[in-house]
């Protein structure tokens, strides 16, 4: 009997535990009762009193962070890069060429080795007639020498404007032309771009190829270009022969301009100094749970993006690894690597990763397509533990702990967890919201914490950033111990920092972190900063928040994605893309509203697995993906999809989309439609898209 009681009463206590400290939940962020400058409800990280500044003591720049790494960890592996065995092509079957790469293990340069490279490059640029003055362009995918680059810029305090390799030659040209750079540095494949627009580049002298070998046609074009084309691996060989003395830079000096990748018109530069830099890599530093030399970072998001710049340096400062790969060769199933062979994730086997929530998105759908292709025992197997891990996770006692937890892992999960690598501890995530869902299923499937941080290139990433012990959704966490957080009101939108249950308004970001503004373009840096009377900026985003009683901030709404309908009902078009992106069709979405109409409508860039495999299951005959997104049965079947997740999402009628259009192509930074960090280009899709726009509003 005693048995019986002792089963009935140990669970109750348990429960009633798990409730108790549910109901007293930690205090992640605290009111910033000394915050300045515009009224607002501001809050702090719970950590520290005020922003921090630098985690490292006596260090004010990324140079000289750089520098105290190497000299700590000289012996250790630092930059690697998998080795190209073998590059082919594939049909596929709609005709498209696909080159297929076999790549091999990673080689691997020490701390000291690429210090000396640093060195060796920054004599190198001063040798070829490079003064600090000028201005030096990176226009490069991610890769190894575009962060020996970097680093050796920085040691001559050369201020570095940073270009996606996907921009587009009008992008391309006003960047470079704006920022008057003499000298570029880029990859074989750059070359060419910047070959086609040689006659309009005003300043540009040199040109340095990060590709060895420089295609000939290039470099007989020289003069009539009006610059030198030298190698890497000479600008390194001329510094190693003629040595220069660092000229270091202070933590005011600009280090970077970095172009935004420019979601409406041209792009803007955002002028950062080594000190906004530092502060958003030493606030992540005091998130991050246990970084340090034995963490393995895969590297393969445009170092042109604030966010991948921020990790990078932050992997290098704490002695860590950085693996370079691809997202078109990240995992054994990605779409150029060779049938058989592995992923850049499968070799390197990273323990920390950054992501922005479509790749994360892409991995969910890719094996959630599996387990439902092979359906049967295995798909109910897999249903099972992820229904009793989510319990778990959702704070149920009755969900699987301890030996369960590790059984599903070993059953079910490893599988998943092995997709990138098997080893990974810790995920880093911005860029655009991830959805509840996503986040979800990586931390059950991965067994990972995700940090899930909010952050502008204003602020450089910095903003507020989950952290590893909280399991909600949703949110973005609390401030950064680099920042403030500050709501103000915003009356013509209803938001209030006096609102019930919680504080909301217009999201505005203070600290050291905060940039100096944009670069020749006073009017919108006047518009976007403010300076407070105790001297610390603070950028206005135009994003929407409220603050939840533990000091975490939930973003719902933007200011400039709201279009007033015919009849006086308001759509954020953010907010409806991020709740029906969930729906398994979707690879995209872009809501639009008309203000002389009372509905709305979506252009849907579909998955093509997800879709394929439906009208498979269906019996539908089909001879491109074209024709069935032509297709009446498609049309309704994603259509149901959407309307599922707006009634989960609990979307006002106004809100769901009347209308959609099916579109066959993916929307990539290739064809112009989203962003390098794969925002929409609202502008150019209505523009691209105008025809089929006014016939969703003019059909019956």
């Amino acid at each position: 009997m005693n048995a019986y009681i002792a089963g009935l009463v140990v669970p109750l206590i348990v429960l009633l535990y798990r409730s108790r400290n549910s109901a007293n939940r930690k205090r992640r962020g605290l009111p910033a009762a000394d915050a300045a400058g515009e009224p607002g409800f501001a809050v702090r990280n719970h950590r520290f009193a005020s922003p921090l500044s630098s985690a490292w003591q006596g260090v004010a720049t990324l140079a000289e962070l750089f520098e105290s790494a190497c000299r700590e960890h000289r012996e250790r592996v630092l930059l690697g890069t998998r080795i190209l065995i073998q590059r082919d092509t594939d049909t596929a079957a709609d005709g498209r060429i696909i080159e297929k790469l076999e790549l091999g293990e990673y080689k691997w340069l020490t701390y000291g080795e690429v210090f000396e490279s640093v060195s060796s490059f920054a004599s190198g640029l001063a040798m070829l007639g490079h003064r600090r003055e000028e201005r030096v362009a990176i226009y490069a995918d991610t890769r190894d020498r575009w962060f020996i680059a970097l680093q050796g810029c920085f040691r001559r305090n050369v201020t570095v404007v940073t270009i996606y390799a996907s921009l587009g030659e009008e992008a391309l040209c006003h960047s470079l032309n704006e920022t008057e750079v003499t000298t570029v540095i880029c990859g074989r494949k750059e070359l060419k771009s910047l070959g086609k627009v040689g006659g309009q580049l005003d300043t540009v002298k040199r040109v340095i190829c990060m590709d060895d070998d420089i295609p000939f046609v290039f470099s007989s074009d020289d003069a009539q270009n009006g610059w030198t084309s030298t190698s890497f691996a000479d600008v390194e060989r001329l510094g190693r022969e003629n040595p220069v003395e660092a000229d270091l830079p202070l933590s005011a000096d600009v280090a970077v301009i970095m172009y935004t990748s420019g979601s409406t018109g041209l792009p803007k530069g955002v002028m950062m100094t080594h000190g906004n830099v530092l502060a958003t890599v030493s606030a992540v530093m005091t998130i991050v749970p246990n970084l340090g030399p034995k963490d393995v970072y895969l590297a393969y998001l445009p170092m042109a993006h604030i966010l991948e710049l921020v990790a990078e340096n932050l992997i290098a400062a704490v002695g860590g690894s950085i693996g370079y790969g691809s997202a078109l060769t990240l995992t054994d199933t990605s779409s150029k690597v060779k049938e058989g062979k592995t992923g850049d994730a499968t070799e390197l086997m990273p323990t920390v990763m950054a992501a922005v929530p479509a790749i994360l998105d892409r991995v969910r759908d890719g094996v959630l397509r599996k387990v439902n292709a092979k359906g049967g025992l295995s798909k109910k197997l897999f249903d099972l533990a992820y229904a009793r891990r989510l319990h778990a996770i959702n704070g149920s006692w009755f969900g699987a702990w301890g030996l369960e937890k590790a059984l599903w892992n070993f059953l079910v999960f490893k599988k998943v967890q092995a997709i990138l690598g098997g080893r990974i501890r810790f995920i880093l995530c911005g860029g655009a919201p991830l959805s509840g869902d996503t986040q979800r299923f990586i931390n059950i499937c991965l067994g990972a914490p995700i940090g899930q941080g909010y952050g502008l290139t204003e602020t450089c990433a910095g903003g507020t950033f989950s952290d590893f012990d909280d399991t909600s959704v949703g949110r973005v966490g609390p401030p950064l111990p680099c920042s403030y957080i500050k709501l103000i009101d915003w009356p013509e939108g209803g938001y209030s920092t006096n609102d019930s249950p919680m504080p909301r308004g217009e999201i505005v970001i203070g600290g050291p972190n905060v940039t100096l503004g944009y670069f020749k373009n006073e009017e919108k840096t006047k518009e976007s900063y403010k300076v407070d009377e105790r001297g610390m900026r603070w950028f206005y985003t135009g994003d929407i928040g409220r603050f939840h009683k533990d000091g975490c901030l939930e973003i719902i709404d933007r200011k400039k994605d709201i279009v007033k309908l015919q009849h006086g009902e308001y759509v954020s078009l953010g907010k409806v893309e991020a709740a029906l992106l969930a729906s398994p069709f979707l690879d995209n979405i872009m809501v639009h509203a008309d203000p002389f109409h009372n509905f709305c409508v979506a252009l849907v860039a579909v998955s093509r697995p997800a879709l394929e495999q439906w009208a498979s299951e269906q019996g539908i005959a089909y001879s491109n993906i074209s024709e069935l997104c032509r297709k009446e049965e498609a049309m309704k079947e994603v259509n149901a999809s959407l309307l599922k997740e707006a009634k989960a999402a609990r979307l006002e009628k106004f809100e769901i989309p009347a209308k959609i259009k099916l579109v066959s192509d993916p929307w990539t930074p290739e064809s112009g439609l989203v962003t390098a960090a794969l925002k929409l280009k609202r502008e150019i899709i209505r523009k691209t898209f105008q025809e089929d726009l006014s016939k969703l509003y003019t059909s019956d």
